[in-house]
């Protein structure tokens, strides 16, 4: 951290008789209810269909790569259109470490977030010369030079792809554990290790992003968010700040795209740098449920997954309603779904604010406190 930033951001001691406070009541009550959802899902396997399973998973992955694009688009203000280049790097590094170099593909998925880190650092050098509009269509064309490159790697099958070996899928680490202990085939034993995977990315980049925003780097963020001008006076270092959180949400966007991958089984270079699929319904996410919020993308992940199953199968529609709906959300709720909710009810599951509290104490006529 630079030296104007640690200023800006040193904590200062509240008066006496007034404290500092971030959490409420509602956020507390949430705490706990959160707790037990995470371990009522953790038990899902046991207790669910496959399908049921593979449909939690689906959810819990696009919620990760909602949450690190709404921290990268609504609090970095790096709106990119382009995240799809590291889902694919991180899928393809899956495959790559698993079918070339014969690694597990547990032990591959951290690798792959890895990656997909270390390919952002020179995008990052050509995309940060761009602002607004062109850093956008910047990561855009960026991600789609990726797509062509590893349409030309011939090893993973090159434009058309490659699949999974069975045997690297059915004997990864934890299945013969399931196996054992509870008597899960192997494919049920795949999909359910997936699914804890991905339940506990989702829980820990949620948490991470919680634990950032209330942090003395998320004050340097908010500041540079609001006005990077005046941040910048202060003694932010915006670009540095502005980097870090691309090169971090690279990192954990590549590691769900090799844990959606490593789900899958089967790779191509147009699935795995599929714009719609890995980016446009993230943006629609986000948007729908408020950009700038840790409580939108839960609520946007939810909305799109019962739009989806409703509507999807009416095509080209299907996708022209969310669109609609996305247009009118931002004429009618520019802060998304969940905004409106906070205008109406004051509610903030995820509370990030400083709260002043409390007061002196006033002396009364006789001379005796009066709080």
């Amino acid at each position: 951290m630079t030296p104007g930033l640690e200023t800006m951001t040193t904590e200062i001691e509240a008066p006496a008789g007034w404290r500092v406070e971030t959490r409420t009541r509602l956020s507390t009550i949430f705490a706990a209810i959160s707790l037990v959802a995470v371990l009522a899902l953790t038990a899902a396997p046991f207790l669910v269909s496959r399908g049921v399973i593979q449909d939690l998973f689906f959810i819990l992955t696009m919620l990760a790569l909602a949450q690190n694009w709404n921290l990268l688009a609504g609090y970095a203000g790096l709106i990119s259109v382009g995240q799809q280049l590291f889902v694919g790097c991180g899928a393809y590094a899956l495959f790559g470490l698993v079918i070339l170099a014969g690694l597990d593909p547990i032990l591959a998925i951290p690798l792959a977030g890895l990656f997909a880190m270390i390919i952002a650092v020179p995008t990052a050098f050509f995309a940060f010369r761009l602002y607004g509009p062109y850093f956008a269509i910047g990561t855009w064309v960026i991600a789609e030079v990726g797509r062509l490159l590893f349409a030309q790697w011939k090893m993973l099958g090159g434009g058309t792809g490659t699949s999974l070996p069975r045997e690297a899928t059915r004997e990864m680490l934890g299945i013969s554990l399931l196996q054992d202990w509870f008597g899960m085939r192997a494919s049920a034993a795949a999909d359910a290790l997936a699914y804890w995977l991905a339940l506990a990315l989702a829980a820990l980049t949620i948490a991470f992003v919680y634990k950032l925003l209330r942090s003395k780097q998320g004050l340097g963020l908010a500041a540079v968010r609001d006005n990077e001008t005046a941040a910048r006076a202060l003694g932010v270092d915006a670009r540095k700040l502005k980097t870090a959180i691309y090169l971090l949400t690279a990192f954990l966007t590549g590691i769900v795209g090799a844990l959606i991958y490593l789900q899958k089984a089967r790779i191509s270079p147009d699935a795995a740098f599929s714009l719609t699929d890995w980016t446009a319904y993230v943006v629609f996410i986000v948007v729908i449920g408020g950009i700038g919020t840790i409580e939108g993308p839960i609520l946007g992940v939810i909305i799109f997954f019962l739009l989806q199953n409703a509507f999807s199968n009416y095509g080209s529609w299907y996708l022209m309603a969310l669109g609609g709906l996305a247009i009118v959300t931002m004429l009618f709720a520019p802060r998304g779904l969940w905004g409106l909710i906070c205008d109406r009810t004051g509610w903030e599951l995820f509370p990030v604010r400083r709260l002043l509290k409390g007061g002196p104490l006033r002396q009364d006529d006789k001379g005796g406190p009066n709080g």
